[in-house]
This record gives C-alpha cells, structure tokens and sequence, in this order.
C-alpha cells in the first residue's frame, strides 16, 4: 500500500520554543517531541556541511521504529559544483553517515539553485552517478577523500534497501516536458515545491513517490497554511496515494513557527 509521510523541514528553531515546543523543554529533546507527532522530518544541516556518523546515529536513536527521514543533498554538489564533477563529493556525503539511519532513511533531496537552468546532459550524468541502493551507497561511500576521516567514515550499509531520490529545482526552464521526461528515464521525483509563485510548480509523477516542500502559499517561508489550502493538499496528496504513490511532504514555512502546526493540521486531514 502506498504511504504518505507528512512532516517539516529540520526541527531545530528557536522560534518554536515556547510554541510548538513546550516551555521548559530541553533542546536535546526536541527530535524526540516532534518525531511523536510527525512521520517524518527532513534533515537539511546535511545540505549546510558534511555530519557525522555518531549524529544520524543520534537521530535514527531519537525517534520511533517506523520514522523515516528525507535527507537534503550537500549545496557544494547542488550549488557550488552545480552537479558537475561530483563524483568525490558525493562519496563525502554518502562516507559522512547518512547510512547510519539504517531502515529509517527515506529519500535523498537535490534542491538546484536559482541561477542553474535545464540542461539534460548535466542532469543525466548527475543522475548516473547516485546510488540507488545502501549497498551501491557503501560502495560509493568508500572512494570517499580526506575531508571525510577514515576515523569518522561510515562506508557498510546495516541493510540493504533501495535509496530514493528527489530533484527541486528553481529555475523556470525546467518547466518543460522534456524535463519530466528525463526525470522519468532516471526515476528521479520531481519535487512539487510551493513556493508563494516564486518557482516552477509541477505536479507530475515521475518516480514512485512524491516528494512535495511546501514553503509557503502567500509568502515564501512566512506564511502559514488556511483550512482551505490544507484541505486542497489533502485532496491532491490522497489522489496521489490512490494512484499507488508513496507521498512525502515537508514544511519549509517555519520563520513564524507555522511549519510543526500545519503539519500535524495536514496529517490530521490524510
């Protein structure tokens, strides 16, 4: 049966002390509290600098048996190599300890930069070289060079299972047909991104799963989610659930603490 995960976009703010998070609660806690009421929450200080084993370790322990975390690709791959002659640095990132989730990793996302348009032969290269197993991961993990320490490495995988991958983009020139097309080829998710009329919406299947960030329908990453818009995901994420897609949808609107709120309000709808 198809899945739907709802969650948010990291879950270390401020912010959200005294609000989401109770008073007085200590921050170390504050994965567990929310992992509780979510079904999954997207790491993305993996996407600022290369972890540790020892934190997805930490965070797997943290969280219930059936959790599942999305984790956000490094930018020096999305934005500063801009996907082109990655192969050592998606090594880093694999050797840095995302396969210590073990059977709570979920989906790998690839957020591209604004100034980065469509280019199929970029994109598929980029695509060749992700792993689509933690066994193809372990593998890949162990040509990793020396900003990831053989001491601080992780290049075994605990289980074998199928890595999922998920493509945000942020230019307009990807919203073409060519480029679902592509996507399909390589069974790469588009990630359906609301993003207050900003970036390209697209709504289309190209992988198993769906993987949609919701940032904010009226202002990026400030707005909060009425009944009636939440009501209107609900709607798209359940069709998509019918049509045998694992759904998994994140939020990204946490500058005013609405992101933990609209996900439990959305959950409570799916």
């Amino acid at each position: 049966m198809a899945r739907v995960r709802v969650g948010i976009s990291g879950w270390t703010y401020a912010g959200w002390r005294g609000d989401f998070y109770p008073r007085g609660l200590v921050q170390k806690k504050e994965l567990a509290y929310a992992s509780e009421r979510l079904t999954s929450i997207e790491i993305n200080g993996s996407f600022y600098s290369l972890q540790r084993p020892t934190s997805y370790a930490a965070w797997r322990e943290q969280t219930p048996d059936d959790f599942v975390f999305a984790v956000k690709g490094g930018r020096f791959i999305t934005h500063l190599k801009k996907l082109a002659g990655v192969e050592t640095a998606l090594a880093n990132f694999f050797a840095s300890g995302v396969l210590a989730l073990g059977p709570k990793l979920g989906p790998i996302l690839w957020q591209l930069p604004p100034n980065l348009g469509f280019d199929p032969a970029r994109l598929g290269a980029f695509f060749d070289l992700l792993p689509r197993t933690t066994l193809d991961a372990a593998a890949l993990a162990k040509e990793h060079d020396a900003k990831v320490p053989d001491d601080r490495a992780l290049t075994v995988a605990e289980v074998d299972q199928p890595i999922r991958h998920a493509l945000e983009v942020r230019h307009h020139s990807f919203s073409t047909p060519e480029t679902v097309d592509l996507l399909r080829e390589h069974d790469i998710a588009f990630v359906v991104a609301d993003t207050a009329g900003r970036w390209p919406l697209v709504e289309q299947m190209t992988s198993d799963f769906m993987y949609v960030r919701l940032h904010g329908d009226v202002e990026l990453y400030t707005s909060g989610y009425g009944p009636e818009s939440l009501d209107r995901w609900a709607g798209k994420i359940r069709a998509w659930s019918d049509a045998g897609q694992d759904v998994f949808v994140y939020f990204d609107n946490d500058v005013k603490g609405y992101a933990p709120h609209d996900a439990m309000a959305l959950l409570s709808r799916v």
